[in-house]
């Protein structure tokens, strides 16, 4: 174990981080002199052959990106000076702004004043000064070079003559000019999503038309596709996709069959949630005369079908994440895709790409072998029926948890097969944990809808031994494709390929986190990344069942690191792993889709491709990945919003979940809906903040309202355009 731990530093000091930025900081303070990638390494100490590779990879992608200019030969000079930079504008609520930009160690304020039109995410060059007052550094957009996007989703106003949409978006600080033969046929009071089509120079707001009515404001369908749009998710395909998906030849032919494995013989079956449709991957089974277990991982063969250039592939990078409502789900791919010839459903021969591990008692690989397949499925599971015999251990499914309602009984090879990969899928559980993996188990919110989509009920999503099962394989599967590309006789490689990393926690954001659960009477130990990981899963483990817990956890995930697709490998903190890729889910994610390209790639003796194509595509899946988790984050609000429409005279217990100047957020223990009492609304006294309590302060009784703290609530308002409840404190 040492030795691993050991390994995981050399790796992770393999690879510069923030090598771009150290790059463009270097050259912008020597702005008027060119250097080759010698003296920018010397100056940079930069020694190894390895890390000099990647200088050298990083340049060109600089080059690429227009950030530096190549003056002669090998010789390179920054493109922007001392006092302008690019970078990308952070809009917040209140109208002022940040600049974020990789050649300045600090974010720059920007004032509303000094926006000069400039939107949140957009990329804009900006003039960075130092106030005479105060010292501080702040800046003035002087051009903007790329609007993140021009269209928006509002509610129209409509007077006489023109119109004027007012965005959802509380960052989009301007209303939206429609002339009025632009209006189409919106009416007063419709959500509409506007594009942007001029801001004038001398007018306060941009200009626009209407691109399409969404309906009226609070209707269900008109919600959800408001939330879709505003993080510019499409939820219909475009004709021509659809037909080029009917087009494509699905018949498994022999001279196909030949080029693979055919593994049809194995024991092979799919564990997947009951509402699932598209099955992405599968387990097979096989006991060896040695002792051993042949344990497949495979995985639908979404790059058979999805050709590079195409128009399927090209709508498949633009979305490249299915996205997942409450309600629904907007698939990266079409249905006849997704749901049909890539998903691997029972009884069904399907095209894979697969991982086969042969695999000791104890849970330790000796053998590996990777490629193309044919396999088929011979039982589908729900996770509910499969959690049925690992804690039964026999074979009857009850009818209670049955896919068809009615009790069966299971083959019991499948039975015995089950039973066995939960016993190493524990083994290979544990060896994470030992290895300083953390453990994320927080509860996930579920709705009972009924057949309009009104939600009838909540429940939470517990993970079991059933999904704990399918996830150690995947993370094996994920894991070892990653070392076989990334590791060449034990040292790193310098192959092209999607790694999905995740850095160690901010020091600062640990601190901050330790300062709150602190008032709980935990805490965490930061001295070195083992004991850091250690008392995280310690934290986690001991607020189990306790008031606290959801906040503690949503802080604990807060204090971490985004994982996110790059080429440049540092480990993924979070699994403890020094390689981890993505492999598992190419139904649903374009990154595994390159993994499979890359993978076959080097299997046929390929050479690696430029890093800097695939960096650019790793940049583009990770900002998707982000938007759509927003969306899914937006619409599980609405959907705790409209259920509470129902309970407003009911009285809810919860726990103050988040403490602000303008009043606290409170978590309701019996549905985790999270809504905000606000300070104006609290009469028996006259509240002030206080930051370093994480309280309010009366100001005549002294009396503490404080983070964590149990209260009574109930429901006094409830806003379904903004996704945002009010609540009036009854008791605390």
């Amino acid at each position: 174990m040492p030795k691993k731990r050991k390994g995981f530093y050399k790796k992770k000091g393999s690879v510069i981080k923030d090598l771009a930025s150290k790059i463009l900081k270097f050259l912008n303070k020597n702005s008027t002199q060119s250097f080759n990638y010698k003296q920018i390494a010397a100056k940079l100490e930069i020694k190894s052959h390895h890390e000099k590779q990647q200088l050298i990879q990083k340049l060109e992608e600089l080059k690429q990106k227009e950030r530096i200019k190549e003056t002669a030969r090998g010789k390179f000079q920054i493109i922007q000076n001392e006092h302008y930079h690019t970078g990308i504008l952070d809009v917040v609520s209140s109208g002022n702004a940040y600049f974020i930009s990789d050649d300045l160690e600090h974010d720059v304020f920007i004032p509303s004043i000094n926006l000069n039109k400039g939107l949140d995410n957009d990329t804009v060059k900006v003039y960075v000064y130092r106030r005479r007052n105060n010292n501080r550094f702040e800046g003035e957009v002087i051009e903007i070079l790329e609007r993140a996007k021009n269209e928006f989703v509002g509610v129209l106003q409509v007077s006489k003559n023109f119109g004027f949409v007012l965005p959802d978006n509380p960052t989009m600080y301007a209303d939206i000019f429609i002339p009025k033969s632009k209006l189409k046929d919106a009416e007063h009071g419709d959500k509409v999503l506007a594009k942007m089509t001029d801001w004038p120079e001398n007018s306060k707001n941009p200009f626009g038309k209407i691109k399409k009515v969404l309906g009226k404001p609070g209707e269900h369908d008109t919600e959800i596709h408001s939330i879709l749009l505003e993080y510019d998710l499409p939820y219909e395909f475009p004709v021509e996709v659809e037909n080029e998906a009917r087009q494509l030849p699905i018949a498994i032919t022999k001279e196909e069959i030949a080029l693979r494995r055919d593994m049809r013989g194995d024991l092979t079956f799919t564990i997947d949630p009951k509402d699932a449709k598209d099955f992405d991957d599968a387990l097979s089974f096989t006991e060896l005369e040695n002792g051993n277990y042949e344990i497949g991982i495979h995985i639908a063969d979404v790059s058979h079908y999805l050709q590079p250039g195409t128009v399927l592939d090209n709508e498949a990078y633009q979305r490249a994440t299915s996205v997942y409502l409450v309600d629904r789900v907007v698939p990266m791919l079409p249905e006849m895709l997704s749901n049909g010839v890539c998903s691997l459903r029972p009884e069904e021969e399907k095209l894979t790409f697969s991982a086969v591990f042969e695999i000791t008692e104890k849970a330790e690989v000796i053998k590996q072998w990777f490629g193309r397949t044919v396999t088929y499925s011979d039982k589908r599971f729900a996770y509910e029926e499969a959690q049925v015999i690992i804690e039964t251990k026999n074979n009857i499914i009850p009818a209670n948890v049955s896919l068809t309602g009615e009790q069966y009984t299971v083959d019991k090879n499948i039975v015995s097969a089950t039973l066995k990969l939960d016993e190493l899928a524990k083994k290979l559980r544990e060896k994470r944990l030992k290895h300083g993996a953390i453990t994320f188990d927080k509860t996930e919110v579920k709705f009972n809808l009924d057949d309009n989509n009104e939600p009838v009920g909540v429940y939470f999503k517990q993970s079991k031994d059933a999904n704990k099962l399918i996830e150690e394989f995947m993370l094996l599967a994920n894991r070892k494709v990653a070392e076989y590309i990334g590791k060449e006789r034990g040292r790193p490689s310098n192959k092209t390929f999607v790694y999905r990393v995740h850095d160690e926690p901010d020091p600062e954001k640990l601190a901050g986190l330790q300062s709150i659960i602190g008032k709980f009477g935990y805490k965490i130990d930061t001295r070195t990344r083992e004991s850091t990981s250690d008392s995280l899963n310690k934290l986690l483990s001991d607020v189990q069942g306790k008031a606290e817990s959801n906040m503690v956890e949503t802080l604990a995930i807060r204090s971490m690191s985004k994982a996110m697709y790059t080429t440049e490998n540092i480990g993924h903190y979070g699994l403890a792993f020094d390689y981890y890729s993505h492999f598992t889910s190419p139904i649903r994610r374009y990154p595994d889709v390159m993994t499979h390209r890359l993978l076959q790639h080097y299997l046929d003796g390929g050479k690696s491709p430029k890093a800097f194509v695939y960096e650019e595509k790793c940049e583009h899946s990770s900002d998707r990945e982000l938007l759509a988790t927003k969306a899914e984050r937006d619409s599980i609000k609405y959907m705790q919003v409209k259920y509470m429409q129902d309970h407003q005279d009911q009285e809810f217990k919860g726990v103050i979940s988040g403490v602000t100047e303008w009043g606290i957020y409170v978590e309701i223990f019996e549905n985790k809906c999270e809504g905000m009492v606000r300070i104006r609304d609290i009469k028996e006294d006259y509240y002030i903040y206080d930051e370093k309590q994480y309280a309010l302060v009366g100001q005549t009784t002294q009396n503490l309202i404080q983070l964590g703290d149990e209260v009574l609530v109930k429901v006094k308002n409830t806003d379904l355009e903004r996704k945002h409840l009010d609540f009036d404190l009854i008791d605390y």
